[in-house]
């Protein structure tokens, strides 16, 4: 890049990274997380689970192919707070790009830093977990004498609900064309994932995330759908009270997100984890078939398996750390992941979990 600026990572326990600014050339703010995928940058941009984190990328080089008009998850543009890299290439080589990242991202007046030393970072989070962080210009970092004073005017992440920051203000039909209707709650919720369920004959409408049961039984759903979403599952009480009451009126189906606000509805607690999953490349075991599926991740929450009460199962289990990746409840005829079916990067060890919705409606 020519007339680098540089720039730095400040981290509220004081440690610093350096690197050059990309993007706009404003301050950037959010929860620091790592991504281990090779590739999916545009897709990981624009995925609202992504609101007010900075991302960084483990894998060095990132915008080789660029941006494109089919690979976005979300409308408006990136969601993520600002996007640490290595390196940034200028001269993407695909034919569908429109046009760089580095453009995309100044473009849409999201800021970042290259030249960081990545692994170095990402060990750093590994060891100390997920915490703020700011991206200042130097010049702007000079003038901060006191960290502990400029973070402490910042907001929090623990505790904090970001779903109604991202979610849809008003219904919209996704698809009007299908044998059976699916109304979507939307707590941040991924267009791959809606798409996945129209092409199984499905009509959807979107709602937001606050809708009351009346409200989402006024389009007589066969099913319900709860999409992925950021934050903290614990404080969108609306959210979890709403899907206790619809728990056996319809089949529900939940991810990410919806996942964990199952888990809370079915008498379930979450807790924050260290550093999270966030990567393509996470290996999940299925305990009921023994099969292992290879799935993507985006996720600072997990569902406590042993606070499920009787009549809950648990169905999936990550095999790096043993965290509940899935449950299910019979008698309720609601179940969820915590992975991303959709993504395949398996490329289709997870599409299974859709059909399965489909059947019980």
């Amino acid at each position: 890049m020519n007339n680098k600026i540089p720039g730095v990572l400040l981290l509220e326990d004081g440690t610093e990274f350096s690197g050059s600014l990309i993007g706009a050339r404003t301050r950037g703010f959010g929860e620091v997380v790592f991504n281990t995928g090779m590739s999916g940058y545009q897709e990981i941009l624009t995925d609202p689970s992504y609101w007010q984190q900075l991302v960084v990328m483990t894998y060095p080089h990132q915008g080789n192919y660029g941006i494109n008009d089919s690979d976005s998850e979300s409308e408006g543009g990136p969601k993520v707070g600002g996007f640490i890299v290595h390196e940034i290439e200028s001269l993407p080589s695909n034919f569908e790009s429109t046009e760089d990242l580095q453009t995309y991202l100044e473009r849409h007046n999201v800021t970042g830093l290259s030249g960081v030393d990545t692994r170095s970072l990402t060990v750093h989070i590994r060891s100390r977990g997920a915490m703020r962080g700011l991206v200042l210009s130097d010049k702007e970092r000079a003038s901060i004498t006191d960290f502990a004073a400029e973070f402490a005017k910042l907001p929090k992440f623990e505790g904090r609900d970001l779903i109604l920051e991202v979610t849809t203000k008003k219904p919209y039909w996704y698809s009007e064309k299908g044998k059976k209707t699916v109304v979507a709650l939307d707590f941040g919720v991924k267009t791959n994932l809606l798409r996945e369920i129209a092409m199984r004959d499905c009509k959807i409408v979107v709602l937001p995330a606050n809708s009351t049961k009346k409200e989402i039984l006024s389009y007589h759903p066969d099913g319900v759908f709860l999409s992925n979403g950021p934050g903290d599952p614990a404080v969108a009480t609306y959210a979890i009270e709403t899907v206790k009451q619809l728990l056996g009126e319809t089949p529900i189906f939940g991810v990410c997100m919806g996942h964990q606000i199952l888990g809370h509805a079915l008498g379930g607690r979450t807790y924050k984890m260290k550093f999270g999953h966030r990567g393509a490349n996470q290996p999940v075991a299925d305990l009921g078939s023994g099969r292992v599926e290879i799935s993507s991740h985006n996720h600072g929450f997990a569902v406590e398996a042993g606070s499920l009460p009787p009549g809950v199962t648990v169905t999936h289990r990550n095999l790096n750390d043993e965290t509940c990746e899935g449950i299910e409840c019979l008698e309720k005829r609601a179940f969820s992941v915590q992975y991303h079916p959709e993504s395949a990067p398996g490329p289709h060890d997870s599409s299974y979990l859709f059909d399965r919705f489909i059947g019980m409606i």
